[in-house]
């Protein structure tokens, strides 16, 4: 499709999506419109896509991604920026073995029976697979990357700067390998950063347990709710200011189960409110433990196989599973007399992101970041305003975590993923930590040597996404021009795992900030505000959606009610209304477009001659767009898109066009309203375009080739509508205002009185000072309101008022409405006499019950609150029906 003249534009009936989307977006690929060109004279626009994580397909949360970053690059582009999104997709290794290896288990195979080589080679293939797809469905949902750019966390550019970053943090010290405790996922057979441990409130038990003393009578009670770790005790601790175990201190306890003598140490980290007020120490597996044991040089224990069953350590014990080996224990520790009592404990148990394992705590070696010297930069960059946090609270939630972290285990025992760059030499001993693989040891100059076999944590990689995908190590022309980005867009939920440390990496590598903006979106609930998941059955898959309601229908529902860090709900309706939104697009531009006579251009507008309808709908647009900018400079794309329909919709479509249909009726005599219909639509579908694209290309090229507006061969190429303050019109508004809202007025009350629509109904209309500018809408008012004749007076005392007349008071006007002109008075007066008898009734039924005090205190609150909202409505509806009957006598 090289040029839009060979594109079919006859307009159907009804809009058909799936026929539109896939003809446009190959058209903007074609033409290029999503690739970028360097212009040293502007500021370009930028923003690098949160790579989703190659494990399957997008989710409704993509979608959303996608949509509003998808805005903010079209605007910018028909803006005339230099605009580059970039694409990207991550290799998210943890997870995606995790997928992979329960495809190898469907088949009967696990990972160490296949070999690392031919694992790691089944993860890539299924991993490019996914790519394709994430792409495919990135393009499905209308996303104008430059794809050109596409980056992968595995392509060799974003894995050299994963290599460089790593020697550089270690060259300054800032990256070293030690022994700490870590969170252990026992299913993925691997360490796990503090952030990717999920922390749920379990109901569990407290057990007392007795140690008895090693060279006295009596014993000391600790209280533990993991029982098998008794095993890896080395002491038990006391808080040194608690007087209850002051004789204590100094003297040795014997373990039970395993019968090793231990210390009775005083540590202040002991909280004398816990338990007994005696704890038990077992420094390879806690944490806190972990501390108190480098204070009191204490000796570490591992009782626990990578796969959570039991090791040597654990004596007789050894080879059972951790849980089995918890029941054991407490059946010997009941027989010997050592079990106290049991209390039932709620606490908090760690989970494993990924796979929901119960996590352990486990000393291991492992490589830590140093996170302080990095986290001051990243604090400041906040805090002096060169990064803003959109919205404002998150600042200081941001702040809170970086003043207070921790060093960043970062690696992991996995198969797929950046290896780590360190050779340990078998002959020296010493490591050898570079960017190129090592041939050699750098102290000894031999070759035995072995690269480390653990791989980085994959948010070492995102955490270089901004400058690894701009080119960074080198100094490349895209880096200079386009980093640092201007919008870091995601979810407010990865503020910790990726967004706060991309800040730390892009300073620590580039020597300036990543992004200049960081906009946090909410996560999309299911219709009851539900968190959307697979075992809840209630996920929308975006691809499924877009095929039943259309791209366009799908992004408008996905916007609509949203705010920045806030989560909103994905219902039905809101498709339907996006739907039903493009449908009203489509009927309103196929009117206009067939209104306009075969082989006539439309004239410019003539500002001189215009009526008021026309200089009304001009000025509505020019404060329109106007509200449209501000609110696009300041990040409330739902507001906008509200803004944008209810112009469309409400201003444009329902009273617009209804009014020019009137004058385009062969039988009048006005001035044309096409240039003005053409324009106001033509610039409204440029303003709506970054909200949904598809739709409006289609109908901005069947109005641009039958009008012949010179104009750009697409609306994505097109300039962004500015306001014009001069087309403000304070007094067309005015008078426009009050003509809608007689003929609101009219409609409404023949609503209320049910009159057919076939009936034509009298209306007097006093409008004082507007009168003269009223009477000339009175065509337009007959029509819409199917009211004849309509009579206009400035002041009520020019007529006599008949009664039986129905009197509505409007802003600046009144309509008066003889009664006879819409219903048959007698019969309507039967009428409301029995609705009234039909409500007295029912008033004097519920009355009755709820002044019933057997009923008041044997019901149910719930139901004696719906009785008397039942009193309330039907008082009501009795008092407006009474107020109708009056208006008949």
């Amino acid at each position: 499709m090289a040029e839009t003249t060979d594109i079919e534009y006859e307009m159907p009936k009804a809009y058909e999506p799936a026929a539109v989307e896939q003809k446009w977006y190959r058209f903007w690929l074609e033409q290029g419109y999503f690739r970028v060109e360097i212009d040293p004279q502007k500021k370009p626009f930028v923003i690098i896509m949160p790579p989703p994580n190659v494990t399957g397909e997008l989710h409704i949360g993509h979608a959303l991604t996608a949509t509003i970053e998808d805005i903010m690059t079209r605007w910018h582009r028909m803006k005339g920026d230099p605009t580059l999104w970039l694409p990207g997709v991550d290799h998210a290794g943890i997870a995606t073995q995790v997928v992979v290896e329960r495809m190898l288990t469907s088949e009967g195979l696990d990972r160490h029976q296949l070999g690392k080589e031919k694992t790691r080679e089944r993860i890539k293939q299924w991993a490019d697979s996914r790519r394709q797809t994430i792409a495919e469905q990135h393009q499905r949902l209308g996303a104008s990357c430059d794809w050109d750019r596409e980056r992968y966390t595995l392509d060799e550019v974003p894995s050299r700067a994963v290599r460089t970053a790593f020697v550089r943090l270690y060259e300054k010290g800032l990256i070293y390998r030690g022994e700490r405790i870590i969170n252990w996922c026992p299913r993925c057979s691997t360490a796990l950063s503090d952030l990717e441990v999920d922390h749920k409130e379990l109901a569990g038990q407290l057990y007392y347990v007795r140690y008895p003393l090693a060279e006295d009578k009596g014993f000391i009670t600790v209280a533990t709710t993991r029982p098998e770790t008794i095993l890896g005790d080395t002491a038990v601790a006391v808080n040194p200011e608690d007087k209850r175990f002051k004789a204590m201190l100094g003297k040795k306890v014997i373990l039970p189960a395993v019968k090793r003598v231990i210390p009775i140490v005083a540590d202040e980290a002991v909280d004398p409110e816990f338990g007994t007020g005696a704890v038990k120490i077992t420094p390879a597996h806690d944490p806190v433990d972990f501390e108190v044991a480098q204070r009191q040089g204490l000796p570490l224990i591992n009782i626990l196989n990578p796969d959570a069953t039991m090791n040597e350590n654990a004596g007789p014990y050894a080879g059972l599973d951790r849980f089995a080996c918890r029941q054991a224990i407490l059946a010997d520790l009941e027989k010997e007399g050592l079990l106290e009592k049991v209390e039932p404990y709620h606490h908090s148990v760690g989970h494993c992101l990924r796979c929901q394992t119960i996590v352990e705590p486990i000393a291991s070696q492992q490589w830590f970041i140093s996170t302080t010297p990095l986290a001051q930069p990243a604090i400041n960059a906040v805090q002096n305003g060169q990064i803003t946090i959109i919205p404002a609270r998150f600042t200081k939630v941001y702040l809170n975590w970086m003043e207070n972290i921790r060093d960043w285990c970062i690696s992991r025992q996995l198969w797929w993923g950046h290896r780590i760059p360190v050779w340990y030499c078998r002959d020296c001993g010493e490591l050898t930590v570079t960017v190129e693989d090592a041939k050699a040891c750098r102290h000894c100059g031999l070759t035995d040597i072995e690269q480390d076999p653990d791989v980085l944590d994959t948010w070492f990689s995102s955490a270089l996404w901004p400058h690894s995908t701009l080119g960074w190590p080198d100094d490349s022309e895209d880096l200079r021009y386009f980093y640092p980005t201007t919008v870091m867009e995601t979810a407010y939920d990865i503020l910790f795992f990726w967004v706060a440390r991309m800040i730390m990496m892009g300073l620590e590598d580039t020597g300036d900030i990543p992004f200049r903006t960081i906009y946090l979106h909410g996560l999309i609930r299911d219709e009851r505000g539900e968190k959307m998941s697979k075992v809840k059955g209630n996920v929308i898959n975006p691809i499924d959606t877009l095929e039943q309601y259309g791209t366009d229908a799908l992004r408008f529902a996905v916007i609509t009610g949203t705010s920045p860090g806030n989560d909103s709900k994905l219902t039905p309706a809101k498709l339907e209304a996006g739907r039903n939104f493009a449908n009203k697009l489509w009927n309103a531009t196929r009117f206009v477009v067939r209104s306009i006579p075969e082989g006539q251009t439309t004239t410019e507008i003539q500002r001189d001659s215009l009526p008021v309808e026309d200089r009304w709908i001009l000025s509505r647009l020019a404060g329109t767009i106007a509200t449209i900018s501000r609110l696009m400079e300041d990040f409330q794309f739902a507001e906008a898109q509200r803004q944008i329909h209810d112009f469309l919709w409400g201003t444009f479509c329902d009273w617009y066009v209804e009014i020019a249909k009137v004058r385009l009726h062969p039988d009048a005599k006005a001035l044309s309203p096409i240039p003005v219909l053409v324009h106001v639509l033509e610039t409204s579908l440029r303003l709506l375009h970054p909200y949904m694209p598809f739709i409006t290309e289609e109908l901005w090229q069947n109005l641009k080739r039958r009008a012949d507006l010179p104009s750009a061969a697409s609306i994505m190429v097109a300039p962004y509508p500015d306001s014009d303050r001069t087309w403000i019109d304070p007094e067309a508004e005015r008078i426009m205002e009050s003509v809608i809202e007689i003929i609101h007025s009219i409609r409404n009350a023949r609503a209320q009185y049910k009159v057919a629509n076939s009936r034509w109904i009298e209306v007097q209309i006093y409008a004082g000072g507007l009168t003269p500018a009223i009477t000339e809408h009175s065509p337009v008012i007959q029509a819409l309101a199917r009211a004849r004749p309509v009579t206009l007076f400035e002041t009520r005392e020019e007529t006599a008022v008949v009664k039986n007349n129905l009197v509505l008071v409007l802003k600046d006007t009144e309509v008066v409405i003889p009664m006879e002109s819409m219903v048959d008075l007698e019969a309507e007066k039967a009428r409301l006499q029995k609705e009234i008898a039909q409500v007295r009734a029912d008033l004097e039924r519920l009355t009755t019950r709820l002044s019933d005090s057997t009923f008041l205190t044997k019901a149910p609150a719930t139901v004696v609150d719906k009785e008397r909202g039942k009193l309330a409505e039907r008082q009501d509806k009795l008092a407006r029906l009474e107020q109708q009957l009056a208006t008949l006598k």
